[in-house]
């Protein structure tokens, strides 16, 4: 490989496209804010097409004279290509599951008779798009699995259309439901309440501003224009309506909720026939999940009472609580019930511990774990014998165990066989002290042999917010990185729900800051213990960790060579005018109200940039299909960034077509995973790869 210094790519002058500016100016509470980039929030315009395609002329110009990127991105194609399943799940006689063969866009669904059967396909989403980007969301099958209601969504948006299907035939039905968004199928009989909205203005779908979601009932063979309206709220155009039936099919859940955080729980007694709906738990100051009934009783996982969780019965007829299984001091993470029993999953510093529980709540016995990390799974049916569940850790593939009810034992169903060599590398979990003293877990994944000279290229990766925990998983397409004697630094911010709620609440509104300064200790600490120096670490993160890369490279650029904001919430005071972005409000509070806007204002990552400033190598990356974090706030941040920042080190925007909030299928998370490495290590100095 030709030895080229990553100072070549920083000598030359890169010309930014020049973007328009206007004399937009609001008025938030006395304090007038410029906002020159507004025309760029329509991202349907063709003044804004040309600028995008202006960008990315720019960025891939760039990326192109980095001599290694094709060969990252050779290496990347090559990890992932093995077979990849999840857990089956079962239904009657049959066992449902997803495969993807390696390099496929999309995973398909199967299904088969037993655990021995023959595999046949239920949807392969690789044939309902030339380009691979038409993505399965959700599968859900009737109660007695004569019938399944599925739901699309085209490049990458959040928008879906739910189908179906008949799975005696696997032939779909005429059914097609339109303006569905965050919502499954909930079956009752000969049909499943579900969630949408109105048809939003033409030209407008990617970025209106989502109102008045209602519930619906639909019943199969029938027209969307015959649902039956079964609920609305004209009075709190900002709420989000779920619904869910029990497995015996007696009770309707409405789960209610104006934001990410806090819910209100409604409840039908189908089999009594209660005609209206009538209110289990008043919100929206606590978390409730209904798990599923006992009898006349319902299974409620919240934090009224227990920052870290805990389950207890209720009866609906009185709303009397009693515990189930008691708040501990660590954070029950979820629980599920299969085969009339309780699995209770756990969080230890961030990794997995499950426990089994009686229906009246004796604990029966811990399961027994590879080791530290990361389970998913033992969901199931009433009548279930056995049940699956998935473990991974960051360098241990996600493998699938089955758990025997009766013996309490476990045995490996199926473990993947990935291209490189797990015990070549460790993970160990690091503690570090924060501004304020709090105590702060961190992740590093490194090869073994690592010297800590502080020469380690080093990739830190944080989130912290609503109630998100980031617990240890396998992604193969961090191996190439890893490869590259690179570290993986995954830090669990405050904002995030590692220790529960308390956790949580650290880092939201008024207490955001918080959040930042847990990762700038964390990046103290990796440069402090020579792990890595300022010239050989990247901040990288996505959609509210978008936010901490932008807010964090204002306040402490000198610690960072590298930022990565990917599809990042940077403009604070107007986020909620877009889609669903009202929804965060109850984690980030809003320019609406002064002493929040006054919180927000400060670290808003658009409206912080600074003349003079040191800014890292940057690049930012969005997608024209993204309608959740809506491009726009990525268009303005670079443009305020690039005409601010005036130093050697390159201020980019990589855009994505026909791609969302995530990468909408393989080809693309390949593509543009290499050109992150690429852009990171080239900026850090690797001249070639090992």
């Amino acid at each position: 490989m030709l030895e080229i210094s990553g100072a070549t790519a920083q000598s030359t002058p890169l010309n930014y496209p020049k973007t328009r500016k206007t004399d937009q100016i609001d008025d938030y509470h006395g304090t007038k804010v410029a906002d020159p980039y507004r025309w760029l929030e329509d991202d349907r315009s063709a003044e804004t097409g040309a600028w995008v395609k202006a960008q990315n002329a720019v960025t891939f110009g760039y990326l192109e004279q980095i001599p290694y990127r094709k060969q990252l991105e050779k290496r990347l194609e090559q990890i992932i290509n093995y077979p990849r399943f999840s857990a089956p799940g079962r239904k009657k006689e049959w066992f449902y599951f997803y495969k993807n063969d390696g390099l496929q866009n999309q995973s398909v669904l199967y299904r088969q008779k037993g655990l021995t059967g023959t595999p046949e396909v239920v949807i392969d989403p690789n044939q309902l798009s030339a380009d691979g980007t038409t993505r399965l969301t959700s599968f859900d099958l009737s109660k007695n699995g004569r019938y399944a209601a599925y739901a699309l969504s085209k490049a990458g948006s959040d928008w879906q259309e739910i189908y179906v299907m008949d799975m005696q035939t696997l032939k779909p039905l005429p059914d097609k439901l339109e303006w569905v968004k965050f919502t499954g199928a909930a079956w009752k009989g000969d049909g499943f309440y579900y969630s949408r909205y109105d048809k939003p203005a033409a030209g407008q779908e990617l970025s209106s501003k989502n109102e008045f979601m209602k519930v619906y009932f639909h019943r199969q063979g029938t027209a969307q224009t015959q649902d039956e309206l079964v609920y609305e709220d004209k009075a709190h155009p900002l709420r989000y309506f779920f619904s869910q039936t029990t497995e015996d099919e007696r009770f309707l859940i409405l789960n209610i909720s104006e934001g990410t955080d806090g819910s209100e729980v409604w409840y039908k007694d189908l089999q009594a026939g209660d005609k209206q709906f009538k209110r289990l738990f008043e919100g929206f100051k606590y978390n409730y999940s209904v798990v599923d009934n006992v009898g006349d009783q319902l299974l409620v996982y919240h934090n009224n009472g227990a920052p870290n969780y805990k389950l207890s019965r209720v009866m609906p007829k009185t709303g009397a609580l009693s515990d189930l299984i008691l708040e501990k001091p660590e954070k029950l993470d979820g629980a599920s019930v299969a085969g009339d029993k309780v699995f209770a999953n756990y969080l230890k510093d961030a990794t997995s511990r499950i426990y089994v529980y009686d229906l009246n709540g004796k604990l029966e016995n811990e399961v027994s774990l590879p080791g530290l990390g990361t389970v998913s799974g033992f969901d199931g049916e009433r009548d279930d014998k056995f049940v699956f569940y998935t473990f991974t850790s960051f360098t241990f593939p996600a493998t699938i165990y089955r758990y025997d009810l009766a013996t309490k034992k476990t045995t490996l169903f199926r473990a993947p066989e990935v291209d490189f060599k797990p015990a070549d590398y460790e993970t160990k979990q690091v503690f570090f002290t924060s501004k304020d003293g709090t105590r702060v877990p961190m992740f590093l994944t490194y090869r073994k042999g690592l010297q800590l000279d502080g020469n380690n290229p080093t990739m830190l990766y944080g989130y912290g917010g609503f109630n998100v925990t980031l617990t240890p998983g396998f992604s193969a397409l961090l191996i190439p990185f890893l490869e590259q004697g690179g570290i993986y630094a995954s830090v669990n911010l405050r904002g995030g729900s590692e220790y529960g709620e308390t956790w949580h609440e650290q880092g939201m509104k008024l207490k955001k800051q918080n959040v930042f300064d847990d990762c700038i200790a964390a990046a103290e600490y990796l440069i402090a213990q020579k792990y890595t120096s300022p010239q050989k670490l990247a901040l990288r993160g996505g959609s509210n960790g978008g936010l901490l890369v932008g807010a964090v490279i204002n306040q402490r650029p000198d610690l960072f060579r590298v930022a990565i904001p990917q599809v990042g919430v940077m403009d604070m005071l107007r986020f909620h005018k877009f889609t669903v972005g009202w929804g965060w409000v109850s984690d980030y509070g809003s320019s609406d109200n002064a002493d929040e806007f006054k919180a927000i204002y400060a670290y808003s990552p658009i409206h912080n940039i600074k003349e003079g400033i040191p800014y890292p190598a940057t690049m930012i990356t969005t997608a024209d299909h993204d309608d959740r974090v809506v491009p726009a706030h990525s268009f303005k941040y670079a443009a305020t960034l690039q005409e601010h920042y005036k130093g050697p080190n390159p201020a980019l925007i990589r855009i994505e077509t026909n791609s969302g909030h995530g990468a909408s299928n393989t080809k693309k998370n390949i593509e543009s995973t290499a050109d992150i490495y690429a852009f990171m290590l080239w900026n850090m100095g690797v001249k070639s790869l090992k």
